[in-house]
Protein backbone atom coordinates (compact mmCIF):
# COMPACT_ATOMS: atom_id res chain seq x y z
CA UNK A 1 0.00 0.00 0.00
CA UNK A 2 1.32 3.47 -0.82
CA UNK A 3 0.54 6.48 1.01
CA UNK A 4 0.57 9.95 0.32
CA UNK A 5 3.39 12.25 1.44
CA UNK A 6 3.00 16.20 1.26
CA UNK A 7 4.52 18.77 3.85
CA UNK A 8 2.77 21.62 5.09
CA UNK A 9 3.82 25.16 3.56
CA UNK A 10 5.58 25.77 7.35
CA UNK A 11 7.65 22.23 6.46
CA UNK A 12 8.63 23.34 2.80
CA UNK A 13 9.75 26.77 4.40
CA UNK A 14 11.46 24.65 6.71
CA UNK A 15 13.53 22.59 4.08
CA UNK A 16 14.36 24.99 2.44
CA UNK A 17 15.70 27.37 5.26
CA UNK A 18 17.86 24.25 6.21
CA UNK A 19 19.20 24.00 2.82
CA UNK A 20 20.02 27.86 2.31
CA UNK A 21 21.38 27.94 5.59
CA UNK A 22 24.16 25.27 5.03
CA UNK A 23 24.31 26.19 1.15
CA UNK A 24 25.97 29.35 2.47
CA UNK A 25 28.74 27.31 3.57
CA UNK A 26 28.82 24.56 1.81
CA UNK A 27 26.40 24.18 -1.58
CA UNK A 28 27.49 20.38 -2.26
CA UNK A 29 26.41 19.59 1.47
CA UNK A 30 23.12 20.88 1.01
CA UNK A 31 22.86 19.44 -2.03
CA UNK A 32 23.19 16.16 -0.17
CA UNK A 33 22.19 16.66 3.26
CA UNK A 34 18.37 18.24 1.67
CA UNK A 35 18.22 15.09 -0.43
CA UNK A 36 18.48 13.19 2.04
CA UNK A 37 15.67 14.92 4.01
CA UNK A 38 13.54 14.68 0.96
CA UNK A 39 14.00 10.95 0.28
CA UNK A 40 13.32 10.00 4.30
CA UNK A 41 10.66 12.25 4.09
CA UNK A 42 8.90 10.18 1.36
CA UNK A 43 9.93 6.77 2.08
CA UNK A 44 7.05 7.83 4.64
CA UNK A 45 5.28 6.85 1.64
CA UNK A 46 5.58 2.91 2.38
CA UNK A 47 6.28 3.30 5.97
CA UNK A 48 4.21 5.94 7.54
CA UNK A 49 4.59 4.45 10.92
CA UNK A 50 8.17 4.09 11.12
CA UNK A 51 8.88 7.44 13.43
CA UNK A 52 8.31 7.78 17.05
CA UNK A 53 5.16 9.26 18.86
CA UNK A 54 5.88 12.43 20.51
CA UNK A 55 4.85 12.61 24.12
CA UNK A 56 2.09 15.24 24.59
CA UNK A 57 1.20 15.61 20.98
CA UNK A 58 -1.54 12.90 20.06
CA UNK A 59 -1.31 11.74 16.94
CA UNK A 60 2.31 13.53 16.12
CA UNK A 61 5.27 11.52 15.02
CA UNK A 62 8.95 12.33 14.59
CA UNK A 63 11.69 10.81 12.72
CA UNK A 64 15.53 12.05 13.01
CA UNK A 65 18.36 12.82 10.93
CA UNK A 66 21.41 13.41 11.90
CA UNK A 67 20.48 16.90 13.90
CA UNK A 68 17.29 17.25 11.53
CA UNK A 69 13.61 16.63 13.35
CA UNK A 70 10.98 15.74 11.30
CA UNK A 71 7.29 16.15 12.71
CA UNK A 72 4.65 14.82 10.77
CA UNK A 73 1.03 13.36 11.07
CA UNK A 74 -0.83 10.13 9.78
CA UNK A 75 -4.42 10.10 8.05
CA UNK A 76 -5.31 6.24 8.30
CA UNK A 77 -8.86 7.02 6.76
CA UNK A 78 -7.35 8.66 4.09
CA UNK A 79 -4.04 7.23 3.76
CA UNK A 80 -1.82 10.75 3.79
CA UNK A 81 1.29 11.50 6.03
CA UNK A 82 1.54 15.34 6.39
CA UNK A 83 4.90 16.99 6.79
CA UNK A 84 4.39 19.53 9.31
CA UNK A 85 7.37 20.64 10.45
CA UNK A 86 10.94 20.20 9.78
CA UNK A 87 13.79 21.27 12.68
CA UNK A 88 17.23 21.52 13.26
CA UNK A 89 17.25 20.17 16.84
CA UNK A 90 20.40 22.11 18.06
CA UNK A 91 18.01 25.02 18.27
CA UNK A 92 15.94 25.84 21.49
CA UNK A 93 13.05 24.09 21.46
CA UNK A 94 11.35 26.71 22.82
CA UNK A 95 10.87 28.39 19.99
CA UNK A 96 9.66 24.93 18.27
CA UNK A 97 5.81 25.49 17.00
CA UNK A 98 4.17 22.54 16.80
CA UNK A 99 0.17 21.86 15.88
Amino acid sequence: MVWRVALSETADADLESVVAFIARKNPSSAERIGGELADLIFSLDHFPYRGKAVSKRPGLRKLVHSHYLIFYQVNEAQQWVEVVRIWDGRQHPDTLSLP
